[in-house]
């Protein structure tokens, strides 16, 4: 069992929340295009403007879990299959399976590969991104869900009865190097960084998507 610091453990600061949206009662994933956050919902991809909260785009495709972006491509899990999408358009590009086969949580694109959380099984796992093969599986001690990278960092959302928090962990040993604990009954059910000062995390049946602050580092300029 990893061992977590307690200092390093702090209360998650959210700063704003988004949602529900309409005819929505969940969200399943969270992705940051650089202009427009990405929630799937019960009724497809949802894009709205994190600036003014309005929704700018809707794509009415199955999006049951997490969500990627590739600075190109929306990669979207939908049930045991994960789908490639264009979100100019809304078409399915191609298809990988998924490596859960059902059982997979949050999606992140880093280092051109696919990272999947493995809900219940509480991994992570590194995969290709053209044919899903597994490259390299990551262990934790708590139920995966949301899964992100910044700045080199690995981030990794929890949600186990009714405690969540948004942990930091080394990509190497998976070993947890700081929590940011949510409120009691705050769930995560997918998590994204904007590339600087914010994570969203996606409320699960809240139908909320929520904006937490980032911790800064020492020295760093943000």
């Amino acid at each position: 069992m990893t061992t977590i610091s307690k200092h390093k453990s702090r209360p998650a600061e959210i700063v704003r929340e988004y949602g529900p949206f309409a005819g929505s009662e969940h969200i399943h994933g969270v992705t940051h295009d650089g202009r427009n956050v990405w929630a799937a919902t019960d009724h497809g991809l949802v894009a709205f403007d994190p600036q003014s909260g309005a929704v700018t785009r809707q794509l009415n495709l199955a999006s049951n879990a997490g969500t990627a972006f590739d600075g190109k491509h929306l990669y979207q899990i939908a049930e045991t299959r994960i789908d490639k999408i264009d979100p100019a358009t809304g078409k399915v590009l191609a298809s990988i399976p998924a490596p859960g086969k059902g059982g997979d949580s949050g999606l992140a694109w880093a280092e051109g590969s696919l990272w999947v959380g493995q809900y219940r099984d509480r991994k992570i796992h590194q995969i290709d991104p053209a044919t899903g093969a597994i490259k390299r599986t990551i262990e934790s001690n708590r139920f995966v869900t949301g899964v992100t990278f910044v700045d080199g960092e690995m981030w990794h959302g929890t949600w186990e009865e009714e405690q969540s928090d948004i942990r930091r962990i080394d990509p190497q040993s998976g070993a947890v190097l700081e929590r940011l604990e949510m409120p009691q009954g705050t769930g995560v059910s997918g998590l994204e960084s904007d590339g600087a000062d914010l994570f969203y995390a996606g409320g699960g049946g809240s139908g909320k998507v929520r904006a937490v602050r980032r911790p800064k580092r020492a020295g760093a300029g943000r």
